[in-house]
This record gives structure tokens, C-alpha cells and sequence, in this order.
């Protein structure tokens, strides 16, 4: 539509004013309605949209200061802009229509120049707001991407204190569960394949776990390569961290046994867990990332990498906490760098 052209109504309880004034502005182009009464005009701004509304005031049942107020204060409603139309000439009523909202009081007999101006006016002002409201728009769907970008990089309650400009973020855990996944022979199973192969087949792979880690209220920390990090207990603290991470490790063998047998493949995982204290926070000022330091972080990733393709191995500590609601079968002793000999346990899978 011609941004000089309208959709007004015109609201007067005579039909000759009203038919006058609706012929005048459909000359100019616009699209008019016309309503007899203040109670008309009311429900039809509650049916269709309008750019304007000419209102006269005396008017039966419901004049057009209650039309204008109405009109006002109704916050979907407010942006309409509203001329009042009206033979009283008194100051006290020009006051009261501009308290009210409106946007210019015109007296009968109206001048038609000045009203084709007050028109115009109304519609520049519209056209103003209409690309005010476009930005605002464009500026919410843009901070919605980056927001759903930093929470695919940071858990949420990391990513509300990064926005609110806390940094360094850094918070000590007592009690967390790290599980680090690594798929066997990727290095061989990679020079087989395209890069693009490559890359489809461990987006499927790994897409497959964010949904198990979102499924078990657990935190997915990074990949690198073919290895896979998830943690539980952080950033919110809770008291089943160690159940939630052992039944994800499960099901993460169970992922890649339905893979398997979907395409054929022969892929298999190690599968590393361990709980204990932690130090986790974001680290960096560009291309930032949420991260986890400490002993228990080291030995769960020790218990990946000396670990048994398509089994998943743990310490004592994990062992204690579960060895009532899993089964476990004893390795034995493994010599872990920095550790010396440790007892470890492959898990195999929960209790009946």
C-alpha cells in the first residue's frame, strides 16, 4: 500500500458528516469504515486494524472521549492514532481529548486542507513506528540467534553470568562425574573416507550423544577429534551425577551397537569414567569455551586411554558409589602414569 494512503474510521452518529468526510478520503486514496456510535466503533477496532480513527464526541451511548480512552489505554490498541472531530469548541474539552491521547482536536466545520495535513501527518508517524518495530524485530531475532549460539557453546547458568560481564568465571565442584568416549581406530577408519565422510559420519555419531546428555541432565564439554567430554554435577550441582553418567556411558555403547547395525560399520568405543572435585570455568576472551581442570578430570581421561575397545572403565572411586545398582566386572590392576598401580572395573550394566 502507498504509505500516503490509509485505513481510517470515521465515527460520527450523523450520516450526513459521515458520508461526507468517508467520500473526501476515499478521493485521496484511502480505505475508510464508518461507524454510527462510540459502542460501532469500538467493536470494530476490536475486529479489523486501522491507521486512524476520526472521532467525533457527542455522541449517544458511547461518546468519543470514553472511545478514545478506551482506545488509549488498551496497550494493542494505543499506536492507532485518533483525531477528534468535534463542533465543541471549548478549551476544557480540547484539553481533555489531548490528556487522553489524541493525537489533534479539529473543529467543525473542519478545514479540508488542514485535515489532509493532520492526515498525513498521522500516516508519517505510523510509517516511523511500523520501521521502529521492524528493527526492534530484526534486533530480537538477532539476539535470539546469539543467544541460542553462547548456550550451544556454555551451559545456561555459565552463559547468564558471562552476560552479566562476571569474569573470570571460576567455580570449585566437590563432587562431579567426567566420562571421556573415544572412538577405536578412528585414525584408520578416517583415512578410508573423504573429509566430508568423515565429518558427516562424526556429527552423526556425536549428535546422537548430545541427545543422550540431554536426556540425563548432563553438561557435553567439548569434542576433540573422535573423542567425546560430558560432565555431570556441574554447573548445577546434583546428588545423582554418578548414575546419570554410568547409564549415558551405557547408552553410549548401545548408540554406536544401533549404528553399527544400521550402516554396517564396525565402530566400537572406549568409554573412560571418574568422579571426585573439579575446578570448572570459561577460559579465553575470543572463541571461549567452558572447561573442567583437576585430578579427577586427568584420571577419567587416563581411564579412557588405557581402556578396552567397546568397554567402559573406572576406578575405585566410581566402583564404590555404584557397585549396588551396576555390574561391574574386576580388570585388575593397571599402571596409570603419575598414579602407579590402580584397581580398575569395567562397567557393565545396571542391576536387575
Amino acid at each position: 500500500m502507498n504509505p500516503e494512503h490509509g485505513t481510517i474510521l470515521v465515527v460520527d452518529d450523523v450520516e450526513a458528516n459521515r458520508d461526507l468526510l468517508a467520500r473526501r478520503l476515499q478521493r485521496q486514496g484511502h480505505t475508510v469504515t464508518t461507524a454510527a456510535n462510540g459502542l460501532e466503533a469500538l467493536e470494530l477496532i476490536q475486529r479489523q486494524p486501522f491507521d486512524i480513527i476520526l472521532c467525533d464526541i457527542m455522541m449517544p451511548e458511547i461518546n468519543g472521549y470514553e472511545v478514545l480512552e478506551q482506545v488509549k489505554t488498551n496497550p494493542t490498541l494505543r499506536h492507532i492514532s485518533v483525531i477528534m472531530i468535534s463542533a465543541l469548541d471549548e478549551m476544557d474539552s480540547v484539553v481533555k481529548c489531548i490528556e487522553l491521547g489524541a493525537e489533534d482536536y479539529l473543529f467543525k466545520p473542519f478545514n479540508p486542507v488542514l485535515l489532509k495535513a493532520r492526515i498525513r501527518a498521522c500516516l508519517e508517524k505510523k510509517r516511523l513506528r511500523d520501521q521502529e518495530q521492524a528493527y526492534l524485530q530484526e534486533l530480537r531475532v538477532e539476539r535470539e540467534k546469539t543467544e541460542h549460539l553462547l548456550l550451544n557453546i556454555l551451559p545456561q547458568a555459565v552463559a547468564e553470568k558471562l552476560k552479566q560481564d562476571q569474569q573470570p568465571i571460576a567455580e570449585s565442584f566437590a563432587d562431579v562425574s567426567v566420562l571421556f568416549a573415544d572412538i577405536v581406530n578412528f585414525t584408520v577408519l578416517a583415512s578410508e573416507r573423504s573429509p566430508i565422510e568423515t565429518v558427516i559420519l562424526l556429527n552423526e555419531i556425536f549428535s546422537s550423544f548430545d541427545v543422550l546428555a540431554s536426556k540425563h541432565g548432563l553438561e557435553k564439554i567439548k569434542t576433540i577429534g573422535d573423542a567425546y567430554m560430558v560432565v555431570g554435577g556441574v554447573p548445577i550441582p546434583r546428588d545423582d551425577h554418578v548414575e546419570a553418567i554410568a547409564v549415558m556411558a551405557l547408552e553410549m555403547q548401545a548408540a554406536i551397537a544401533h549404528f553399527n547395525g544400521r550402516t554396517g560399520e564396525t565402530l566400537s568405543l572406549r568409554i573412560g569414567l571418574n568422579t571426585g572435585p573439579a575446578v570448572a570455568g570459561v577460559i579465553g576472551t575470543h572463541k571461549f569455551i567452558y572447561d573442567l581442570w583437576g585430578d579427577t578430570v586427568n584420571l577419567a581421561s587416563r581411564m579412557e586411554s588405557l581402556g578396552i575397545p567397546g568397554q567402559i572403565q573406572v576406578p575405585e572411586a566410581v566402583y564404590q558409589r555404584l557397585h549396588k545398582t551396576f555390574q561391574f566386572e574386576p580388570r585388575g590392576e593397571i599402571e596409570v602414569k603419575g598414579k602407579g598401580s590402580m584397581m580398575t572395573y569395567l562397567l557393565l550394566h545396571q542391576a536387575s
